[in-house]
């Protein structure tokens, strides 16, 4: 019986980028047309790789930069989020290169909250292992205050419960712009935690 179900939801690539480097406190993004996926990720991008160093993503888990396993290569953000947190912020919009994102998604509603382990399929067979929510960060923040001035603070709260979703490859192919992306999902109910 399979593990994973296909939802028949589909979500459109609206836009592609990645991000070349960490040495700054701003994010640098560069818009891409179409990004081939190996099982590290997108080679380019200062994210991929099969392992990574610890972040504070993880730091119940781990001291920070132990090696572990890059479950982080891509940061998935929806086309409509995007837009709610421009409005919080009345700003006109919300550009995806002052977010380090790799792949914007329209048309998957409640995007930031699909369940982790679920897999985005594109039409070549690539397919996206959902990892988690990302939580806000600064540094978007400090891209935005380049931009619109004074702005960026109201970024963080703006944003929480909206800021997409980390992924890896499990399978490598290629994303393009106007893909469509189907929907598979966890066979599970949600976890009712320990009794009391």
């Amino acid at each position: 019986m399979p593990a994973l179900i296909s939802t028949g939801l589909t979500g459109r690539i609206t836009w592609l980028g990645h991000v070349a480097h960490r040495d700054r406190s701003e994010i640098e993004t560069i818009r891409l047309t179409e990004m081939p996926l190996d099982w590290g990720g997108y080679a380019p991008d200062c994210h991929s790789g099969v392992t990574r160093p610890s972040c504070s993503r993880v730091v119940s888990q781990y001291k920070r930069n132990t090696e572990i396993r890059n479950t982080r290569q891509l940061s998935l953000v929806s086309a409509e989020e995007l837009e709610q947190i421009a409005a919080k912020m009345a700003l006109e919009r919300i550009d995806p290169t002052w977010l380090g994102a790799s792949v914007v998604v329209s048309g998957l509603e409640d995007f930031t909250h699909i369940p982790p382990s679920s897999r985005l399929q594109g039409p070549d067979g690539a397919t996206l292992t959902v990892d988690m929510l990302n939580q806000p960060c600064q540094l978007p923040a400090k891209t935005i205050n380049m931009v619109h001035p004074g702005q960026g603070v109201r970024f963080k709260s703006a944003a929480k419960g909206k800021r997409g979703v980390t992924a890896w490859v499990e399978r490598p192919g290629t994303l393009r712009l106007g893909d469509v992306l189907t929907l598979h999902i966890p066979d599970q109910r949600e976890w009712q935690g320990n009794p009391t």
